[in-house]
């Protein structure tokens, strides 16, 4: 009896295949054998990298010295996978996927050796891959993306052995804004080169212009509204600087945080429905639309926002576990679903804490919401307290209803975290004039009487009043 022909049939055992190892992957692979042993279900997962279950969002602070060894980065290691009874196979790239015929094909990264896997279930945790330029000079020594704990073990290979202090870092976005900490940390003169008006475009230009004054006093060179057209190399074949339409910025290293996209190639040549982002599409099971045995999660995903109705593209860690919990449970035979997110993230840059959720200005005309803005000064304690620091808080209500849409926090310490304040109101629905009334913790070290959000929140509310 097939594979296939036996999914259903008591007595048998299921075979559960996860193409890719790190968090949603093997979250899905975790949480199925803890639903199903492996008398019921057989779980094979592939990895073509050298690593399991790691970190890639601390990769910036690995490179930057703060965590100082890289296996603090990884949660569970291939063997500690394999003694749960999952038949991990690294550096195995699984390089088609035959929706038909309920198997994949793999191929062994080192020996070139190819085979065939069968499936009664599959999951598609293939991630996303960085965006990188298709220009001269990209693929020269010195010229660095940070994705995989291979490319952070790269990249601080290259920076102990070249002589030079000069880095270049192409993009402003979280990536771009953590690997700049990441070089000051190392002692080098930090340009960052940036195609958008502002640093981190996932903030509106208002908010981004906080941020840029604030990289620029801590050394760093910004260079705004500026394309990089190519990377310019020196006799021995190494990178030498970075070449716009109007000047040359001398480099001894380049990193490139321009971003990531979707990696749905197999998804893709499998004819799995992609989304506008490039994403696969599923459910709120996390099943691919259209496909009853076959999950995806992670970095490969768009997923639903909840604030606007649309889906995105999100690559964050705590999504993809999520997603794969979810998955895992589902696949094993249970019932969980991920309802959609609204797009919460902080970052810093030395000691300068950057967050957000919900939606910016054009998010919002682009969903054809109408809106209020609203924006404060505070500070994260009371003023009288010692190390009161600043911060900006911008808030997002829709007109009329007065529905929170979004909100935007640039300060110092105690700033960052305060967006999950936003995060679970737009979650529960509330509108700024509900969130004036939460009941906050106080206390002069914590926050003034009135907490910065809330502040923001009661303008706000004044402001959808006022058009009312």
């Amino acid at each position: 009896m097939s594979m296939s022909a036996a999914r259903g049939v008591p007595g048998t055992r299921e075979r559960l295949v996860v193409i890719g190892g790190d968090a949603a992957g093997m979250s899905a692979a975790s949480q199925a054998r803890r639903s199903r042993s492996a008398g019921e279900l057989e779980i094979v997962a592939f990895e073509r990298g050298h690593f399991t279950s790691f970190s890639a969002c601390g990769i910036p602070y690995w490179v930057g010295g703060d965590v100082l060894d890289r296996d603090q980065l990884i949660a569970r290691t291939p063997e500690e996978h394999r003694a749960r009874e999952i038949d991990l196979r690294m550096r195995t790239e699984v390089t088609e996927i035959d929706v038909a015929g309920g198997r994949v094909r793999a191929r062994d990264v080192d020996s070139g050796a190819e085979s065939w896997t069968s499936y009664d279930k599959l999951v598609i945790a293939t991630g996303a891959r960085p965006i990188r330029p298709d220009m001269p000079g990209a693929d020269a020594p010195g010229v660095h993306g940070v994705q995989t704990l291979d490319d952070g073990q790269a990249l601080i290979d290259t920076l102990a052995r070249t002589r030079g202090r000069r880095a270049v870092v192409v993009g402003a976005g979280y990536i771009g804004v953590e690997m700049a900490e990441a070089l000051i940390n190392r002692g080098y003169e930090v340009t960052v080169v940036n195609r958008g008006s502002e640093p981190m475009s996932t903030l509106d230009p208002d908010m981004g212009r906080l941020v840029h004054a604030a990289m620029e006093g801590l050394g760093i060179t910004m260079v705004n509204d500026t394309e990089v057209t190519k990377i310019l190399t020196g006799e021995d074949g190494r990178v030498r600087a970075v070449a716009t339409e109007d000047a040359e910025y001398p480099a001894d290293v380049v990193v490139l945080g321009i971003g990531v996209r979707p990696e749905t190639t197999l998804a893709r040549a499998a004819g799995l429905p992609l989304g506008d982002h490039g994403g696969l599409l599923t459910d709120l099971a996390m099943r691919v639309r259209g496909h009853e045995n076959i999950w995806a999660g992670g970095d490969c995903v768009e997923v639903l926002d909840l604030v606007s109705g649309q889906e995105r593209h999100i690559a964050l860690g705590t999504h993809a576990n999520k997603h794969g919990q979810v998955i895992g449970t589902n696949a094993a035979g249970g019932y969980a679903t991920f309802p959609g997110v609204v797009g919460t993230a902080v970052s810093k840059v030395c000691d300068l804490e950057i967050a957000r959720t919900g939606l910016r200005e054009k998010d919002a005309r682009r969903a054809g919401l109408q809106y209020v803005t609203a924006m404060i000064e505070s500070t994260s304690r009371a003023g009288y307290y010692p190390n009161a620091s600043p911060m900006t808080v911008k808030m997002l209500a829709e007109r009329r209803t007065g529905r929170l849409l979004g909100v935007q926090i640039v300060g110092r310490e105690g700033a960052g975290k305060r967006v999950d304040i936003a995060a679970v109101a737009l979650t529960a629905g509330m509108t700024v004039e509900q969130m004036v009334s939460l009941d906050l913790g106080y206390a002069p070290p914590f926050s003034p009487v009135w907490d910065p959000v809330l502040v923001a929140a009661r303008k706000a509310a004044k402001a959808v009043n006022a058009g009312a």
